[in-house]
């Protein structure tokens, strides 16, 4: 496939994930107004909890990409991995934050990537209860409902606020060590319980930056994609373990740069 090729075959996949994502979306959020009716069951632990929503929503999602793309791998959270014959694999969360939407909180959201080979290429966050879409295909910019974000370098640890995520997969310490420093360099921190939609709001100015020690692919990939294409930096999830695995994800405005990987423990990697 010659780059041309490539660059419309993405495209036309990019268009499908938007589309994907506002139907998943509407369909979750019929879910979410009918809660009392939902079945819930738990994974690992009590905070790790999975709803028909979930499996339903992911459903729909592949088989919308299977109908139009069968040739794709597919990865996602509830259904696990589809191999693939062509360069392009979806990376799919259906309803990140399934905690906040159990309990009526509006921060959840439906997550898309495109990986072209090893490297995220679309990414598509759709906020239902708010009917936000945050968008970005590599090398074309990021928007939000259509109109451009584009970060500027002002915003830093100590005037923004740094989305911070946890998981039952990192000791506690971890996390209470990180917020500790930031505390002590007069920032401030937020948790609201979908990183996917926290990265986002990094990408349109809301949150200085984000950081969470372990996350898996389907939570931030599309995240990660949309704040590098509206002109914010990223840890490169390709230094990962590998894709399936996860790791640290880190992201922010340009002005939160050093100061978030030296919170990391990442600063005697910053150039010189």
């Amino acid at each position: 496939m010659t780059q041309t090729e490539t660059d419309a075959a993405l495209v036309d996949r990019f268009i499908l994930a938007r589309e994907i994502a506002k139907e998943a979306g509407r369909a979750a959020l019929a879910f979410f107004r009918d809660r009392a009716s939902l079945t819930i069951d738990t994974k690992l632990n009590g905070q790790d909890a999975v709803t028909m929503a979930d499996r339903q929503v992911e459903l729909l999602l592949r088989e919308h990409i299977r109908a139009r793309f069968p040739e794709d791998g597919l990865l996602g959270e509830e259904f696990g991995v589809q191999e693939g014959r062509s360069d392009f694999t979806w990376v799919i969360d259906p309803i990140d934050g399934t905690s906040p939407f159990i309990f009526g909180l509006d921060a959840w959201c439906v997550s898309v990537a495109v990986m072209a080979r090893e490297l995220p290429a679309a990414g598509v966050i759709y906020a239902p209860v708010a009917d936000e879409l945050f968008a970005a295909r590599r090398g074309e910019g990021a928007s939000l409902n259509g109109m451009p974000l584009r970060l500027g370098s002002e915003t830093t640890v100590k005037n923004g606020i740094v989305g911070v995520g946890a998981s039952h997969r990192i000791p506690p310490r971890v996390v209470s060590d990180f917020v500790e420093q930031l505390l002590e360099m007069e920032g401030m921190f937020i948790r609201n319980g979908s990183g996917a939609l926290m990265l986002a709001y990094v990408a349109a100015g809301r949150l200085a930056a984000y950081w969470e020690p372990h996350m898996n692919p389907w939570d931030c990939l599309a995240g990660l994609l949309i704040v590098e294409e509206a002109g914010g930096w990223i840890h490169d999830p390709r230094e990962w373990p590998s894709l399936a695995e996860g790791g640290l994800v880190l992201a922010g405005a340009g002005g939160t740069r050093q100061d978030m990987r030296g919170l990391a423990g990442l600063s005697e990697r910053l150039p010189a």
